[in-house]
């Protein structure tokens, strides 16, 4: 019996999506807020506040995920409106994957609210239904959230499978559905197909995700590149990725960004930005024992448009200090003189400090040296005093969330 749910050849695949996760955790937080339209947004008295996720009672009103707060409320003039909190969700992460290891150590963490598993020699535990519904189970019990789950012979087709039914779906997707289940489907609604992917494949005729599986390969590949192959080999079900514990530890990038609560041209305002940004880089590529040989600086002007700048170093660096230095000069050598709505700064090809040896020459010693000292010292205030007392001074209390996920403590469920 359970021959036909393990092939003998091929994978058995989840992947746990967490519903409406913020959300849900702070419903389970508060049971008051059990049953009535509630978003989370990132911050909800100044401009920028966008929504960052919502309840389904919200959802039904049409409010989405990166809608204005404005637009939001006019929709929904009951919703409840509450900033994050992020260690109250880290902490109902960390215990959701401690549960998917507890059926098998391959769990790859992909966010803070999803991830795969691979299950293929789990059948001593039962038919794939029956694991993913004991998760699913102890899930809500255990921690009052709701989850979905795809079942599929790959990482492709469970993703799409968990988003075909929720919330508190289970949902199998095997290649024989691909006909039924997955080509009907509109084209954006495809994993990897962004807006723009989708307007450039409405172009050449491809409305849903049949047309993509069925178009040539060439044409694909002269409108989207080598993407359009891969795309088209996923419509078909075919992706041959593995379930990766590690691959949380893979990383190309440390970078953050946020959008400045007026639209300005100010000097002074954009370093006090930039700074603090560099300081935030800094303090994750110190807890992943990393340095960086490029710098990036994104600029987004007031009319949307965004431009991305970076420079390649002959050294590897690793103070907020030199990301900061860099960073400005990016900005005064590119910056168009128009009021700038956003900045980031990124970190980009890293290395591992303990395989870098800093190549050293007469010119820059004496400053490296200097700099170590400095560094020493601000690292013994901080193991004295707890934190780095140079640093947040202005906000301490507030972290903000960005729009994209920090991977930072993904595998903190194995401690």
């Amino acid at each position: 019996m359970q021959s036909k749910w393990y092939p003998k050849k091929g994978r058995v695949i989840f992947h746990v999506d967490m519903n409406s996760f913020y959300a849900s955790v702070e419903a389970a937080f508060d049971p008051s807020l059990k049953g009535k339209p509630l978003a989370i947004a990132g911050n909800p008295e100044e401009r920028r506040g966008i929504i960052v996720t919502s309840s389904y009672e919200a959802r039904k009103y049409g409010v989405k995920t990166t809608m204005p707060l404005g637009e939001a409320r006019r929709l929904c003039p009951e919703l409840i409106v509450m900033g994050p909190t992020f260690e109250r969700y880290r902490t109902a992460s960390k215990e959701m994957f401690k549960i998917l290891a507890d059926v098998t150590p391959l769990v790859q963490p992909v966010s803070i609210d999803e991830g795969y598993m691979d299950i293929t020699d789990c059948a001593d535990q039962g038919s794939p239904p029956e694991i993913a519904e004991r998760i699913q189970q102890r899930i809500n019990e255990e921690l009052d959230l709701p989850c979905s789950i795809g079942i599929a012979p790959n990482k492709f087709l469970a993703k799409m499978a968990s988003d075909m039914k929720k919330p508190m779906g289970i949902t199998i997707l095997r290649k024989r559905d691909l006909e039924t289940k997955l080509w009907p489907l509109p084209i954006e609604e495809m994993y990897g197909v962004g807006s723009k992917t989708a307007e450039k494949l409405r172009k050449i005729g491809i409305e849903t995700i049949g047309g993509l599986a069925e178009h040539p390969v060439l044409e694909l590949k002269g409108v989207l590149g080598i993407n359009g192959e891969r795309l088209k080999n996923r419509a078909n079900g075919m992706d041959d990725r593995l379930v990766d514990p590690d691959a949380v530890h893979e990383f190309k990038s440390i970078g953050t960004s946020t959008t400045l609560p007026q639209d300005t041209t100010n000097d002074t305002e954009v370093q006090t930005v930039i700074r603090r940004l560099s300081n935030k880089v800094e303090g994750r590529m110190k807890n992943k024992k990393v340095l960086a040989r490029n710098v990036q600086l994104t600029i987004r002007y007031h009319d949307r448009k965004t431009v991305t700048r970076s420079r390649q170093l002959k050294e590897f660096i690793h103070s907020s200090e030199d990301l900061f230095q860099v960073a400005m000069q990016l900005f005064d050598d590119h910056w168009n003189q128009q009021p700038v709505r956003l900045l980031g700064v990124t970190a980009s090809d890293l290395a591992e400090k303990s395989e870098v040896s800093q190549q050293l020459d007469l010119f820059n010693f004496e400053q490296y040296a200097s700099k170590e000292k400095l560094y020493k010292t601000i690292d013994d205030l901080t193991e004295k005093y707890g934190k780095n007392p140079f640093r947040d001074l202005s906000n301490p209390t507030n972290p903000q969330v960005n729009t994209s996920f920090q991977k930072d403590f993904l595998d903190d469920f194995k401690k």
